[in-house]
């Protein structure tokens, strides 16, 4: 218990002494840095602007959600998307969301999947639930033009 205690108050005094040799060497670096301004004449940082593609793409989410158009998003218009999302969800309209409720579109995918009403879906059953996903076009690289 002794040497725990030894080593903890030795840590702190190596601690103490770092502090004070690092607040000694800023103070004499002091000298060579000009003063800062008061606090009246520092200008605030302008907001930095989005390349103009983003900004262009930041403008339509923005008024996305600016309902009422007053150049301000409030709480409820920050919202609204969501609350639309759970009250599709929410099919008895209990303001609860309960697990059937949340998994009902899965649910009916599996059902669906499951062609030969087994409750489980094989490897061929399981390939139809993959997500759709619209395919890239693939670029002729090779340079040529004939």
């Amino acid at each position: 218990m002794w040497r725990f205690l030894a080593g903890v108050v030795s840590a702190l005094l190596l601690v103490g002494a770092g502090l004070f040799l690092w607040k000694g060497s800023a103070r004499s670096g002091e000298d060579a840095v000009s003063p800062a301004p008061t606090p009246s004449l520092i200008q605030p940082a302008p907001l930095a602007m989005p390349p103009s593609a983003d900004r262009d793409r930041e403008t339509k989410r923005f008024d996305r959600y600016d309902k009422d158009r007053d150049e301000q998003v409030t709480r409820d218009e920050y919202l609204a998307s969501r609350q639309k999302a759970f009250a599709k969800l929410d099919t008895d309209h209990d303001r609860r969301l309960s697990f059937d409720e949340w998994s009902a579109k899965t649910a009916g995918k599996f059902t669906k999947a499951d062609a030969d009403g087994s409750k489980t879906l094989s490897r061929e059953e399981f390939a139809t639930t993959r997500a759709k996903r619209a395919e890239k076009p693939r670029c002729d690289c090779s340079g040529d033009t004939n």
